[in-house]
């Protein structure tokens, strides 16, 4: 039987020995509670402790904590000669009593509501973030058609493993104080090495900053570059990451249209002729997954030197193109030092590693550096540390050939799947790299619904028109192909046939 004892003079003070709290915060709770409803009143004298513990037949051990919470916090006072009383509290912590102190802090909180943030902030909150979705689906098993999510499983761990272990080791005794805000050097060393021969994009590791993912370098760019109320481009459909981090920097969005080209810069030019900053992924657009033909980037890169223009290129995840040699970065074409180049590795190795870089031109090393210093700091070394061997001793271009091969294979049997069961009711844009694809509905058939009615029998995907800003003239779905075998594709697809023929 629970054993419960009350104050018979006081009965609004019940403790309970069977439950987790201890008999010492509920007592400090329950007269906590009775002061800040008015029910306890300002200089009212309470018990000593011994009297109190008496009366609630506990340890006088248990009285005096609570009173000593009750006195840290500025409820009581305690005087000699004069014993404890109710302490005389500012109108702000009378709040959530009982009775007229509780109507009173309805009556006023409804005339004059706080501002509790900036506007930018409910922007954010009312900002889509697929990544919140897509890592909750994660982490209750549901991996099918996930879209930024690559193979983790085939990661080669053990490796990974060592090479933190070494330096957890050996290193960090000797680089434990504070570190330069770029990023460990010969990380930089090797990430430049890398890009340029893989990437076209050629630089000296000064030009490189490391940032958390490039989410962290997309915030850099926009906190560092733009004032509140500067116009930027966006892409449209485009990736929600990059709308937000102008959001959080108090700039303004502009959305420019996306087409079978990428970027409409033409659009642009009307929509916004004098924009700041332009975001862009030219190499694998997100979402449509289209690439930038050359006559588009040169007029991109010219209407930046003519307004004087920053160019972000977001390269998440060019590392696996699946015919020929990856596309050179627009970076390589731009001949006035416009284009801040973005990579992450979060997407190529393993999301958690939250590392990507910035490459920057030179004259804007300085601001970039300063900022830097007040977002981050700097990174987490080890992981730093651990990846440079990662790509110095091989590991990284070894990892990147095997998963080109699956991702291909993924691929090929996803479309092979929707082409033979969805062939008459979509069209399939098959991309020339990446993770993700797009399938296309004919015009005036709702993707949302479709995907209601997926998500009905277990598939969670998320419609093209989620990631854009304007109503699309056609809409469709994303469907991520690297986490799934040729199998598991193939029976998703065959579920969203069915979803298909009920909508």
């Amino acid at each position: 039987m629970s054993k419960r004892v009350t104050l018979l003079k006081r009965p609004g003070i019940v403790l309970d020995q069977n439950v987790s709290v201890p008999l010492y915060r509920q007592l400090y709770e329950r007269l906590r509670s009775s002061i800040l409803s008015g029910q306890l009143e300002a200089g009212m004298r309470l018990p000593s402790t011994r009297v109190l513990a008496s009366e609630l037949g506990v340890s006088r051990t248990t009285t005096a904590l609570a009173y000593d919470l009750l006195l840290l916090e500025g409820y009581i006072e305690s005087r000699v000669g004069d014993g404890t009383r109710v302490a005389y509290l500012q109108p702000e912590p009378l709040f959530q009593g009982n009775g007229n102190a509780h109507e009173l802090n309805a009556t006023t909180t409804a005339e004059t509501p706080p501002a509790l943030y900036a506007r930018r902030g409910q922007a954010l909150i009312d900002m889509p973030y697929p990544e919140r979705l897509y890592g909750e689906q994660a982490r209750r098993g549901m991996s099918l058609f996930l879209v930024g999510q690559p193979d983790v499983t085939s990661f080669p761990y053990e490796t990974w493993t060592r090479l933190v272990a070494r330096h957890a080791r050996h290193s960090l005794p000797a680089l434990s104080s504070y570190q330069y805000v770029l990023g460990y050097l010969p990380l930089r060393q090797a990430i430049a090495t890398h890009i340029g021969m893989t990437r076209g994009v050629h630089c000296s590791p000064e030009q490189i900053i490391l940032t958390t993912g490039a989410q962290g370098a997309l915030d850099l760019v926009a906190r560092a570059l733009l004032d509140p109320g500067d116009a930027a481009w966006v892409e449209d459909p485009g990736y929600s990451g990059a709308h937000g981090a102008l959001l959080a920097a108090g700039a303004q969005p502009v959305a420019v249209p996306v087409d079978g080209e990428g970027l409409d810069v033409k659009a642009g030019r009307q929509l916004c002729p004098e924009g700041r900053l332009a975001i862009v992924t030219p190499s694998h657009q997100f979402p449509t997954g289209v690439t930038m033909s050359l006559s588009r980037r040169l007029a991109l890169l010219e209407w930046s030197r003519k307004v004087g223009a920053w160019i972000v290129e977001d390269d998440y995840d060019s590392e696996y193109r699946f015919s020929g040699r990856p596309l050179e970065a627009l970076h390589g074409l731009d001949r006035v030092g416009r284009v801040l180049y973005i990579g992450t590795f979060s997407k190529v190795l393993f999301p958690s590693l939250r590392l990507g870089y910035l490459v920057a031109p030179l004259e804007l090393l300085t601001v970039l550096n300063a900022t830097q210093c007040f977002r981050v700091v700097h990174l987490p070394l080890l992981e730093q540390l651990a990846l440079a061997d990662f790509l110095v001793e091989g590991y990284f271009a070894r990892h990147i050939r095997k998963m080109r091969q699956l991702y291909k294979e993924r691929r090929d049997a996803l479309v092979d799947a929707l082409r033979r069961e969805l062939g008459k009711s979509l069209e399939v844009s098959v991309p020339e790299a990446g993770m993700h694809l797009a399938v296309w509905f004919p015009a005036g058939m709702s993707a949302l619904v479709v995907a209601q009615r997926a998500a009905a029998s277990g598939l969670h995907i998320l419609p093209v028109s989620y990631f854009s800003q304007r109503v699309l003239q056609r809409d469709g779905l994303v469907l991520g192909f690297a986490n799934s075998s040729p199998q598991e594709l193939q029976a998703g697809v065959h579920t969203l046939a069915l979803a298909l023929q009920a909508h």
